[in-house]
């Protein structure tokens, strides 16, 4: 069955129900939702996309996250993701949004964190590996291994969104 989305305008406002695929080819703007996910010590959660996924199979990613689906709020839509690819049952934290236009398509990224255990239960179809990093080893690993193409600003504005609320 196709993933429903919420085809969304440039005030994130709903214009109608579309499916993902649809959204992509389209280049309609829809919502994705994303979480950092650190553990009690401040390390970060990196993780390698399973080959068989048909979005960036085998690239690396600094969050955990999908497409928000009809009726739910960024909140849920990464809770539901973190419970779906790593068996954590947390309703993550939204830190900000914005229009990314990095990915397949444009779309809306809420960019959610949340503490979450060191042992997580990851979903071999949609997670091949994970560890934790500190952010030092994130800024070398996104100049060494291949990352999803909104990894890299969603990371930059995470950091910034954390300084600034420091």
């Amino acid at each position: 069955m196709e993933e429903l989305v919420e085809r969304v305008d440039c005030q994130d406002r709903v214009l109608g129900v579309v499916t993902r695929r649809q959204a992509i080819w389209e280049g309609w703007l829809h919502r994705i939702a994303s979480t950092v996910c650190r553990d009690e010590r401040g390390r970060i959660l990196v993780h390698r996309r399973s080959e068989q996924l048909s979005r960036f199979p085998g690239l690396y990613e600094v969050m955990v996250g999908g497409a928000v689906g009809v009726g739910e709020s960024f909140e849920q839509a990464a809770g539901r993701e973190l419970a779906e690819e790593l068996g954590i049952r947390s309703l993550p934290r939204l830190l900000f949004t914005f229009i990314n236009r990095s990915g397949l398509s444009p779309h809306w990224l809420g960019v959610h964190e949340a503490v979450v255990p060191d042992a997580v239960t990851r979903d071999p179809d949609e997670v091949a590996w994970h560890g934790w990093l500190t952010e030092s080893e994130i800024h070398s690993a996104l100049l060494e291994w291949r990352f999803t193409p909104d990894s890299h600003e969603a990371f930059s504005r995470y950091l910034a969104f954390r300084t600034a609320q420091s």
